[in-house]
């Protein structure tokens, strides 16, 4: 998928992401984590620096016009990881149901092109799916073909 989307670094084990998000609120670091739960499922979390903590806050607004970017750079992080750790399954769940809702229609929106490589299933009513365009989902997993 070649979609626009800000240069990013890793860490040296290929669990912290960062890149900076560019627009009229100026420079935000943002930072992607995948961090091990347990077997071979990773947490996704995403989400501004919190330069007083230190921490991922996953409740700011960052307001910089630049969400499908800064989504796109989140979902190559994404790539690169399961190319780094192809047996991870990777779950993710937006800190508010808006923010799930976003992700939802990024997937939606690309799903095409995501079901290339990842199998993607959503959880509806405390049950895992097969991702399905139109429906609504409260969590998400995915992982490599």
């Amino acid at each position: 998928m070649h979609l626009d989307r800000y240069d990013y670094n890793m860490n040296e084990n290929f669990l912290d992401y960062e890149f900076y998000s560019k627009g009229p609120k100026g420079m935000v670091k943002k930072i992607v984590r995948f961090t091990h739960i347990s077997g071979d499922v990773y947490n996704l979390a995403f989400g501004d620096l919190d330069y007083k903590t230190g921490e991922i806050s996953d409740t700011a607004v960052t307001d910089n016009n630049d969400s499908r970017k800064v989504l796109a750079t989140v979902a190559a992080t994404l790539h690169d990881f399961t190319l780094r750790y192809p047996e991870a399954i990777v779950l993710a769940k937006g800190s508010t149901y808006s923010r799930t809702r976003l992700y939802r229609m990024g997937i939606t929106n690309h799903l095409s092109v995501i079901n290339i490589d990842f199998e993607i299933f959503g959880l509806k009513d405390e049950h895992w799916e097969l991702f399905k365009a139109g429906e609504n989902y409260d969590a998400f997993l995915t992982r490599r073909k």
